[in-house]
């Protein structure tokens, strides 16, 4: 199994000998930010109500910083890609009303 940060996409190197544990204080030794976040859970789905699989979990306001949510499990799998289609659709609104002027 592979994990990765949710912010620079590097592997974490975790012993898998007594399992991945994550604390909240932990952070990405490539780019410094928190490890123990909702984006690096395997029960986020921004696509759903709170953003959470977990019936029971707490909202939280801010997704990419450290919390003490007891549900958290860090994802593992494929290297993450980035999403360009947000900075595109930017891009074309930007060139939209650049034209209006």
């Amino acid at each position: 199994m592979a994990y990765y940060c949710h912010s620079c996409h590097n592997e974490q190197i975790f012993d898998v000998k007594v399992g991945v544990k994550v604390g909240r204080q932990d952070a990405c030794p490539h780019c410094g930010v928190d490890l123990h976040v909702c984006k690096n859970c395997r029960l986020w789905d921004p696509a759903i109500h709170n953003q959470c699989r977990e019936p029971e979990a707490a909202f939280i306001r801010e997704r990419d910083r450290a919390n003490f949510c007891m549900h958290f499990d860090m994802k593992d799998g494929d290297a993450p890609t980035e999403d360009k289609s947000l900075d595109d659709a930017k891009a074309k609104l930007a060139n939209l009303f650049k034209n209006l002027k």
